[in-house]
């Protein structure tokens, strides 16, 4: 697995275009998780630390939706 980080060349401004965003791709390189853009580099590059500082003992979280909103 890998993280790719790019600068979104598409779009608008409004859309994100020249934001940065992240990827985890698979070994075979498909994509297994995506992020949100972020304005500057640094920002996407700590919410990739974020990520990777996860462990066993991150708890996983199941909600329902229930008329439109998460209930937990």
């Amino acid at each position: 697995m890998y993280f790719e980080i790019y600068r979104q060349i598409r779009g608008t401004v409004l859309t994100g275009k020249g934001q940065w965003r992240w990827r985890l791709r698979a070994g075979n390189h498909e994509t297994i998780a995506s992020g949100e853009a972020y304005v500057n580099k640094a920002d996407c590059l700590h919410a990739i630390n974020l990520i990777k500082g996860t462990c066993e003992q991150t708890p996983i979280r199941e909600i329902q939706f229930e008329g439109g909103e998460a209930a937990r």
